[in-house]
């Protein structure tokens, strides 16, 4: 059998068999949460609108804002990019390239892909970061060196890279393409350890609370992966399929595998255990704003002037720490 998670990944199966709730014309795609089907043109519409409401009902950004969108070379940084651009906003994109041999060299080659296609036609330009050439030595090689987990290291270096290049060529906001299923997987494991400091900034939009800070935003979070993958699918927005090889063993393939086997009993329970979540945090009354917090909390780093709670950053310790382990 199949891991649930593996499934989720896959290109999903086109119905035929049922009338579009809309049009009433053939569906292509069923979406048992919404007890709804839709044919092409109608699941388009529903994707965009779920992007737009997104984006409004968490005030993300505007038609005049510049977007940097973080994107992998898998379905939800592509279909965020492509939304975007067809929504009408001034979209960028970003790619770190981690350097873990052909998994890397296949995710840039669809980025590139749907920069030259799809992306270049709309005036937008795509940035690329190589982690070997920048860094000194690829992802696995560096988690090696500084002896901590690959995914770890990744998440360390990806968030710096991000906003520093969101900051340097002068973004207004970054947006990245993590979806329902990420986001709920994300709460059940914080919630399972309580890790309040994170259950704090879970939500959908992080402002940019002080200098050194871009803005970041999830327009996704309000679709799943299943039906992001089914854009592609029906869009022709050519995907990685395969998971990272470093993920294998990661305990957010597990929330979401335990997520799926629940949404599967019971449609809709990821986005009532989110969306709950987020209705209840945004009824909390905080003593002190994020942005007041972060800016009582955070200072420049003494080696990279980025906002930090320590005197150095973790980018910059992970650095450190490479370089004094690297044979001379």
């Amino acid at each position: 059998m199949t891991p649930h998670h593996l499934q989720s990944a896959a290109p999903p199966r086109i119905i035929s068999s049922m009338n579009c709730t809309k049009c009433k014309t053939k569906a292509v795609m069923k979406l048992p949460r919404h007890n709804a089907a839709f044919c092409k043109g109608c699941f388009n519409r529903f994707v965009q609108d779920q992007v737009l409401k997104a984006i409004r009902s968490q005030e993300m950004f505007t038609q005049q804002d510049r977007l940097l969108v973080a994107v992998s070379g898998g379905k939800d940084s592509l279909a965020l990019w492509d939304l975007l651009l067809k929504l009408g906003y001034k979209a960028d994109a970003l790619y770190v390239n981690l350097g873990i041999g052909g998994y890397s060299e296949s995710s840039q080659k669809k980025v590139v892909h749907f920069a030259e296609t799809v992306a270049a036609a709309y005036g937008s330009v795509m940035h690329v970061h190589t982690v070997e050439r920048e860094e000194g030595a690829g992802i696995r090689e560096l988690a090696m060196m500084v002896h901590r987990p690959t995914c770890s290291t990744c998440g360390t270096i990806k968030r710096y890279r991000f906003n520093h290049a969101a900051i340097q060529h002068e973004y207004d906001v970054m947006a990245t393409g993590h979806n329902l299923d990420d986001e709920a997987a994300r709460l059940l494991g914080n919630v399972l350890h309580w890790q309040h400091e994170y259950l704090e900034k879970q939500g959908p939009s992080l402002p940019a609370s002080l200098d050194g800070f871009a803005k970041k935003v999830k327009p996704l979070y309000r679709l799943t992966e299943r039906e992001l993958a089914a854009y592609c699918v029906l869009n022709r927005i050519e995907y990685v399929v395969e998971e990272c090889p470093m993920a294998q063993g990661a305990r957010t393939l597990l929330y979401k595998e335990v997520l799926n086997r629940l949404e599967t009993e019971s449609p809709g329970t990821k986005q009532m255990f989110y969306w709950g979540f987020l209705e209840k945090h945004r009824k909390a009354e905080a003593p002190m704003s994020m942005v007041d917090k972060d800016r009582s909390t955070l200072h420049p780093c003494s080696l990279c002037g980025q906002p930090t709670t320590a005197d150095t950053c973790s980018y910059c310790k992970l650095m450190v720490r490479a370089k004094i382990s690297t044979p001379h």
